[in-house]
């Protein structure tokens, strides 16, 4: 079909301020992984931090709140008595050591929480927790205190806890004993046999 010169004319009249509709951007996809695995990572740390809340047997209850001066003491049964009086003089080494000062309740938690289990896992024996001494039962050291008060007994792995002795800070800190690990008691039976092998050999 042939067109006239005056045809072309109409419609170029007609197409006059007409302007192409603009195509609709094609999705970035390097910018959409970008963006899944930053979700996705929020999903795990979130997930995780669940876990981590759930696996928290500490209690977060009310307690009834220790003076700056009050003593902390706690040994489950079996523990010797020598054993806790070595503990409560400070006679055994320091393995290992938490600073708790100016933290919040709900961060001490956490931090004793990691942190026992942490010595229970390299064989740690002898702990040292340190929160610091207010004026005043209500002050914030009390309060983390009072708290560690309740929540190292819940530990299985703690058999014993003691205010330090006033050279590693008195009742601004407090004493951790912890059992010997499995692996760490293995250890023990192995060596106490060789020492028995040798001592017959010797005889």
């Amino acid at each position: 079909m042939a067109y006239r010169d005056d045809d072309l004319d109409y419609f170029l009249r007609e197409m006059r301020g007409v302007v192409p509709l603009k195509q609709d951007q094609k999705a970035d996809l390097k910018t959409n992984k970008k963006e899944d695995a930053i979700a996705l990572q929020a999903r795990r740390n979130a997930a995780q931090a669940q876990t981590e809340k759930d696996t928290n047997f500490l209690s977060d209850e009310f307690v009834d709140l220790l003076g700056p001066f009050d003593p902390v003491e706690y040994k489950k049964e079996g523990v010797q008595e020598g054993v806790y009086k070595r503990l409560k003089q400070g006679r055994y080494p320091i393995d290992a050591a938490l600073n708790l000062h100016k933290k919040s309740v709900e961060f001490c938690r956490r931090e004793v929480f990691g942190f026992i289990e942490d010595c229970y896992r390299h064989d740690i024996r002898v702990a040292l927790i340190s929160f610091g001494k207010g004026s005043a039962p209500d002050s914030l050291p009390c309060v983390v205190k009072s708290y560690l008060a309740r929540w190292l007994p819940e530990f299985p792995q703690v058999i014993a806890v003691n205010s330090a002795h006033k050279s590693h800070g008195g009742s601004a800190a407090v004493y951790v004993l912890l059992k010997k690990s499995e692996r760490q008691k293995a250890i023990n039976r192995d060596r106490h046999i060789k020492q028995g092998r040798q001592t017959k050999t010797t005889w």
